[in-house]
């Protein structure tokens, strides 16, 4: 959210009414973005920390992604493994004004005067420029207020602040193969009855650089399936469920392979 931004000479230091946003979309025809081999001494990213200093007290944003394969995000975003993958139905107007970043190979370049449009404020999608580095990540970011939202931890300099999301808009939870056997029952069990959601476990496959995922829950689906990898789930259930459950972990022939992460 730092371009560097053109300030002609002259501009000095007259206020800069800056209003943003936070659902329009990027605006197209693009306004005010300059060419990437424009070069000037009145070029700096310093009006854009000053924008984004005073936006960190304004707004909020939820980072979210389309890849749900990657073995770096699974590692950096989902503790190792040991999250969850949440997926969501973007369609929902809980994420209205949901937008993808855009991913360059140059830092962006923009005139000042793209910013100061006083009857249309500036969409936020147009400062959420990444280097390309960044493109595996496949981001979407969704803009809020934080007067609309309630805060929930002040510990860090950024303090942390929240919104509830709808049960409706979950389309389904990947659990990750080092999650805690007691915390995956957990997600079971909040899962179970959630009929338009599905319910996944993503572990490293065996073979090549890739994740292998053992479905649980189907949509519509109140039992659940079960494989030697997802058995532990149910080994604690009395029952069908559980004598099922405790047989594949101890004599599946696959057992001792699919668990060895355990």
């Amino acid at each position: 959210m730092v371009p560097e931004i053109y300030v002609p000479k002259g501009w000095g230091d007259k206020d800069t009414p800056f209003q943003f946003s936070t659902i329009a979309p990027r605006r197209v025809p693009a306004v005010g973005v300059l060419a990437d081999d424009f070069e000037s001494e009145q070029l700096n990213d310093r009006n854009s920390r000053r924008i984004l200093t005073s936006l960190n007290s304004a707004i909020g944003i939820l980072s979210l992604s389309k890849n749900d394969s990657s073995l770096l995000m699974w590692s950096h975003y989902a503790d190792g493994y040991s999250g969850a993958i949440v997926a969501f139905d973007e369609t929902h107007e809980f994420f209205a004004g949901h937008f993808d970043m855009v991913y360059r190979d140059a830092r962006p370049k923009m005139h000042i005067e793209s910013l100061l449009d006083a009857d249309n404020p500036v969409p936020i999608a147009e400062l959420c420029i990444k280097s390309r580095e960044w493109e595996y990540e496949n981001e979407v970011r969704v803009v809020r207020n934080l007067a609309d939202c309630r805060c929930v931890d002040t510990s860090d300099k950024f303090p942390v602040y929240v919104m509830d999301i709808p049960r409706e808009c979950i389309e389904s939870v990947v659990i990750g193969e080092r999650m805690d056997v007691i915390e995956q029952r957990e997600v079971w069990r909040f899962m179970k009855d959630i009929d338009h959601a599905s319910l996944h476990l993503d572990a490293v496959a065996h073979w090549e650089y890739k994740l292998r995922r053992d479905t649980i829950k189907l949509v519509g689906m109140k039992s659940p399936m079960m494989s030697p990898r997802t058995a532990h789930i149910f080994a604690d259930q009395e029952g069908t469920l559980g004598d099922a459950a405790r047989w594949q972990i101890e004599k599946h022939p696959l057992s001792e392979m699919v668990n060895d992460t355990l």
